[in-house]
């Protein structure tokens, strides 16, 4: 092997390492942000279940939702639910047919916080950052999620809508304007229909 072979073998050596080494560089590169957009994504959706199961709790006890935090935060903190004990009374008539008798009593009233948020069902709980989104990086910090409740018209009867989403996603992939309703930002709701399911299940 003459000089020439001996350092043409040395370059493509050194070459073929270089691009083996960028190669594996950009795999795993795309592995850590890959693993990073899970993570993040799996506390927002922790965080949007959190903020869902409030919303059914104010709606149940005041008849809406609401599109304002405070309310929101200020009802967990200090709402109650009633605890009322149903009896049933069949009746029989005359004529075989039956009437029931229907009776509640109200037994007293439960804290919202210590029904619906209870540290064994969410043990990372914190109701002063229930309207922040927690991604924890660089340009999240003060980042809340859109909050929007309304009355809409469905088969000419009013009913309660509510929609929470998460205003700036980790994942730059997931737009508005996406056609897959699982790749827009991260959403409970819905402005058109009664639902509260997210787009994540």
């Amino acid at each position: 092997m003459n000089v020439v072979s001996k350092a043409f073998t040395v370059v493509f050596i050194i070459v073929s390492l270089g691009l083996s080494w960028k190669l594996f560089s950009s795999i795993k590169t795309s592995i850590d942000v890959e693993e990073q957009i899970q993570f993040q994504e799996g506390r927002i959706v922790d965080k949007l279940v959190m903020i869902r199961a409030a919303q059914e709790a104010y709606q149940t006890v005041n008849g809406q939702y609401t599109s304002d935090w405070n309310n929101l935060i200020s009802f967990i903190d200090t709402g109650r639910f009633y605890i009322i004990d149903k009896k049933e009374t069949i009746i029989s008539l005359d004529y075989g047919a039956d009437s029931i008798y229907v009776e509640y009593d109200t037994l007293g009233t439960k804290l919202v916080l210590d029904s619906i948020f209870s540290k064994s069902k969410f043990p990372d709980f914190d109701l002063q950052k229930l309207a922040n989104v927690p991604v924890t990086a660089e340009g999240w910090e003060n980042v809340k999620f859109n909050m929007w409740a309304d009355k809409i018209t469905k088969s000419g009867v009013q009913v309660d809508v509510v929609e929470v989403w998460n205003p700036k996603p980790f994942d730059k992939n997931r737009t508005e304007d996406n056609e897959r309703s699982n790749r827009r930002p991260l959403r409970f709701g819905s402005r058109t229909s009664v639902s509260t399911a997210g787009n994540w299940e």
